[in-house]
C-alpha cells in the first residue's frame, strides 16, 4: 500500500537569531531601551568622563597609599618645615613625627576627592545601566571599575563599544516622546 503524504511539506522553523526584528536572542521579544537615543548618548558621555576621572584619581590614590605605608610620607602643600623652620612649598614630608606644620595635607585631599568622585561615578553607572536595561551583573562590573586600579579604563572601552553596537543594531528600541 502507498503511504499518503501531505500536499504541503512542513518547513523548518526559523531560529530567533534569524528572525527579523529580534536582537535579544529571545523568541518574539524586541529590544527596548529605557530612554531615547539622545538620553542614552548623554549618559554614555557622562559615564565616559567619570570613568576616566575616577580611574585617574584611583591611580593617584594608590600612589599616595604606597608613599604613606611603604615610605611613611604624606604629600603636603604650604606650611613650615618642622625640622628647619623654613617655609615648605609642595612635596612629601614625614608622617610620624609630623614633618610639616600647618599647610594642606594633599594626601587626605586625594582620599576625599576620590571618595566623592566615586559616588558620582556610581550615579553615572546607574543612569547608563537603567537606560540600557541591562542585567544587574553589568551594574556590578561597572561599579568595580572605580575600585580596581586600571579597570575603569578597560570597562569603559568595553561598555562604550557595547552601547554603540546596541544602538546601531536596534534603532527602533528607543522610547519615542
Amino acid at each position: 500500500m502507498i503511504d499518503p503524504k501531505p500536499a504541503i511539506q512542513p518547513q523548518p522553523s526559523q531560529t530567533s537569531a534569524s528572525r527579523p526584528g529580534s536582537g535579544t536572542g529571545k523568541p518574539g521579544k524586541k529590544r527596548r531601551f529605557g530612554g531615547t537615543e539622545a538620553q542614552i548618548r548623554s549618559a554614555l558621555k557622562f559615564y565616559k568622563v567619570l570613568a576616566y576621572l575616577t580611574g585617574g584619581m584611583l591611580l593617584l590614590l594608590c600612589a599616595e597609599l604606597v608613599a604613606r605605608y611603604a615610605f611613611g610620607q604624606y604629600l603636603f602643600a604650604g606650611g613650615t618645615n618642622a625640622v628647619t623652620g623654613q617655609p615648605f612649598g609642595i612635596g612629601f614630608a614625614d608622617a610620624e613625627p609630623q614633618g610639616v606644620l600647618g599647610g594642606v595635607n594633599l594626601s587626605v585631599a586625594v582620599l576625599i576627592v576620590h571618595g566623592w568622585m566615586y559616588v558620582v561615578y556610581l550615579m553615572s553607572n546607574f543612569r547608563l545601566w537603567s537606560l540600557m536595561r541591562w542585567p544587574f551583573a553589568k551594574l556590578i562590573v561597572l561599579a568595580l571599575g572605580g575600585v580596581v586600579p586600571f579597570l575603569s579604563f578597560f570597562v569603559e572601552k568595553k561598555f562604550h563599544a557595547e552601547v554603540e553596537a546596541e544602538l546601531a543594531a536596534n534603532p527602533q528600541a528607543s522610547k519615542r516622546y
